[in-house]
């Protein structure tokens, strides 16, 4: 820290001692949710150093990147020791799935250092379909009815596939970055995809089992609730745009765009959500002696008014995160350190009333083949939105592209019209050679 020359001898040793209430925190993961995460949490007072492992441009211009693999638990270790630091935050859930909490609580060395994020166990609401399906049903919480499948039993797939009204639901057991979940009309079809699933692992280990689902029509809805095991806080709620193409049409990508609040979750809504879903999901935690200590994001279908649970997932969505995030006034470090604690009841959640809406601009060629390396230009010219970084790195003093959703423009407005209409007028600010988004955005609200 650099001192005030004018400072007196008692006031460096008091501004030291209380450096003591800082912390080094290490956040791991590269997204565009990574670098929402560390812009907050660079706000509070408590957050003395910030690294993240890998990173990406945004969260290098912040932060301290460092080049560490987010599952190798060990190299994970042999950092944490020697920076000493004193939180990791998981911004992913495959480190989560892999037991990264479980790590750290049964290593003598690392048990004093809080993870935010879900036990194994817990992490696999999201590792498992058919685990969240089997917690879902026991717990009395409303869901689709399903059934799920192996290779072994591929032809009672078939069969129980007629005994549903189209369009026939399909998905991957296992983590499928995204990709495993099969929406098809067509009774033929929907058996053909059972099988290359089943037989040809046509999504490789993640469907060496699959569940059928029956399918909801409705509109979907993101709830997120931040649990320390016992008490919970729930976020402002969000809704996603999945589809590369305008009309929500083409394929299913990682998010195209998000909007918080949801317009149309009002107050009986949210109340349903809570009184139905959050608190039979925390209890369901408890019940089952699952150790949980940090984010439960909720996927969501409004069905005539009822709330109907879609999937979990163990962690903050992206880009859900960088419309959330920025609507949060509360200190996010003391919220996680609360989550640590077991005291999250003891903090008062403060959000804006203002809405936000986040515009994500891809790589030519996303969700299938994109090429890397392109310039990014204008990013400094954008003014009253802030640019997220999802797949940017540094090359010499240029940022690149370096994956397929580059950058999350979010601004706030006092409505979602307002704050998608400042994070279009930002966008034009920007430029990469084949830059894509999606330009209607909020389209159906």
């Amino acid at each position: 820290m650099s001192f005030n020359a004018n400072l007196n001898s008692k006031e460096i040793i008091f501004a030291q001692h209380n450096n003591h209430n800082k912390m080094t925190i290490l956040l791991l993961g590269s997204g565009g949710r990574e670098h929402a995460l560390a812009w907050k949490m660079l706000q509070s007072d408590k957050c003395t150093k910030l690294f993240v492992a890998p990173g990406n441009a945004g969260t290098g211009s912040i932060a301290t990147n460092v080049n560490l693999k987010i599952t190798d638990f060990e190299a994970i270790k042999s950092f944490a020791l020697s920076e000493k630091v004193e939180m990791v935050v998981v911004g992913p859930e495959d480190p989560l799935v892999k037991g990264i909490f479980d790590f750290f609580q049964n290593d003598a060395d690392l048990n004093h250092i809080p993870v935010i994020g879900p036990s194994k166990k817990g992490a696999q609401l999201e590792g498992s379909k058919e685990f969240a399906k089997e917690f879902l049903v026991k717990h009395n919480i409303p869901t689709a009815g399903y059934d799920s499948f192996t290779k072994e039993t591929v032809e009672k797939g078939c069969a129980f596939l007629e005994t549903l009204q189209p369009p026939y639901v399909l998905k991957a057991d296992g983590l499928a970055a995204g990709k495993g979940v099969l929406i098809i009309n067509d009774l033929a079809e929907a058996k053909q995809e059972l099988r290359n699933m089943l037989v040809d692992a046509k999504f490789g280990e993640a469907s060496s089992k699959v569940v059928i689902e029956e399918f909801l029509d409705g509109i979907e809805l993101s709830c997120f609730v931040l649990t320390d095991g016992k008490n919970y806080k729930i976020l402002p709620t969000a809704k996603d745009y999945k589809r590369i193409g305008e009309g929500d049409t083409g394929l299913n990508t990682g998010g195209m765009g998000a909007v918080s609040p949801v317009p149309f979750a009002d107050a009986i809504l949210l109340e349903k959500i809570e009184n139905r879903i959050v608190k039979p999901t925390i209890e369901g935690l408890k019940k089952d002696n699952i150790q949980y200590k940090g984010f439960v994001f909720i996927g969501l279908i409004n069905v005539k008014g009822e709330p109907i649970v879609i999937e979990y997932n163990v962690r903050m969505g992206d880009p859900e995160t960088e419309v959330v995030i920025p609507r949060l006034e509360s200190d996010l470090v003391e919220l996680f350190q609360a989550v640590a604690n077991e005291k999250l009841d003891e903090i008062n959640l403060k959000v804006t009333d203002k809405s936000a809406a986040t515009i994500m601009v891809v790589s030519g060629g996303y969700p299938e083949e994109y090429v890397n390396g392109k310039v990014i230009s204008g990013i400094e010219t954008v003014t009253d939105s802030i640019v997220f970084h999802a797949g940017t790195k540094k090359d010499n003093d240029m940022i690149i592209t370096n994956g397929g959703r580059v950058l999350a423009v979010t601004s706030l407005g006092e409505n979602f019209e307002e704050a998608i209409k400042k994070s279009y007028q930002n966008i034009e600010k920007l430029h990469f050679d084949t830059m894509y988004y999606r330009k209607d955005i909020g389209f159906d609200l």
